[in-house]
């Protein structure tokens, strides 16, 4: 397994919020040499300018995505978001919090899969399907789970299946399910549905986030062109990557590691091996990603 990275090596969103502080100075660009652009990556984009061409009411519904939405994603999104399925999608969401709905995960968090992974530091895509929809669950990372909450099942198979590959896997303390120091180190975890209704499972399925999701991925396949690893778990997941060019990229396919499931092949998939194997074939020794997870929550982007 890789050498395990300090914990501050997490970007700058995992720190603490000062007091009074905006919204937008929180969600600062990266400023560590991984999350700079590589050549293959670099868009030409004006971001005050582009938000200065919006009408109010897109300014209105948007404000999250200008806000939140990390900088290195931006240029390749931008065009979805201003769709009109994915406006009508934000007009919902404005709807269901007006009506006192509650909904997971909390807004500040919808996008953090973006801040923590920034378009040029991925290295393999862990795709989910829907936010976990109980109460201090959910953040923005496809399976993890904030502590004290404790890993729910799906994820303790996953952790099943790393002992599998590598018997010293360190999961993280306290029975816990927090995965940033994954998504630090370039594992994009993002679900199909970004949001979801209080106890109310795939409540937001089908309401738009499907085009920005699908469009994440798109991206990565097309500007990380030198080759990422994609974990496609369950139909719904091998059915979002059915266009990523094989060639190129890594395509690792199981069934879903829910325990309705998980039983049929996913215990002994061994994708995490392969995918580390296949890093370092492509990018050399040191390229491969240390999957332990032993990392206290406060230094961890909690």
């Amino acid at each position: 397994m890789a050498i395990k990275r300090k914990a501050t090596d997490a970007v700058p969103d995992a720190k603490k919020v000062k007091p009074n502080a905006s919204i937008t100075s929180f969600f600062k660009p990266p400023t560590t040499p991984a999350a700079k652009a590589t050549p293959s990556s670099e868009v030409k984009f004006n971001k005050e300018a582009w938000v200065e061409e919006l009408t109010e009411e897109q300014k209105d519904l948007l404000q999250l995505e200008i806000d939140t939405l990390h900088d290195s994603w931006l240029p390749h999104l931008k065009g979805v978001l201003l769709s009109p399925k994915f406006l009508e999608l934000k007009r919902f969401l404005k709807s269901e919090l007006a009506s006192g709905k509650t909904i997971y995960p909390p807004m500040k968090d919808v996008y953090s899969w973006s801040r923590h992974t920034p378009l040029d530091t991925v290295k393999a895509v862990i795709l989910g399907q829907d936010p976990y929809h109980g109460p201090n669950q959910a953040h923005g990372l496809a399976f993890s789970v904030r502590p004290p909450t404790p890993a729910p099942p799906s994820l303790m198979n996953m952790y099943k299946a790393l002992a599998n590959d590598y018997p010293d896997f360190k999961k993280p303390p306290n029975r816990g399910g927090l995965l940033t120091p994954w998504a630090d180190r370039g594992v994009l975890m993002i679900n199909t549905s970004l949001t979801v209704r209080r106890g109310d499972a795939g409540s937001h399925s089908g309401k738009g986030w499907e085009l920005l999701t699908q469009k994440v991925i798109d991206t990565v396949a097309k500007v990380r062109n030198h080759g990422v690893v994609f974990l496609a778990w369950g139909k719904p997941a091998g059915e979002r990557v059915a266009n990523v060019n094989a060639e190129k990229h890594l395509i690792l396919k199981s069934v879903h590691p829910s325990p309705l499931s998980a039983h049929r092949g996913f215990f002994d998939c061994h994708h995490f091996m392969k995918t580390n194997e296949w890093l370092v074939l492509r990018y050399g020794k040191g390229s491969e990603i240390d999957w332990n997870l032993d990392v206290d929550p406060e230094k961890a982007g909690v």
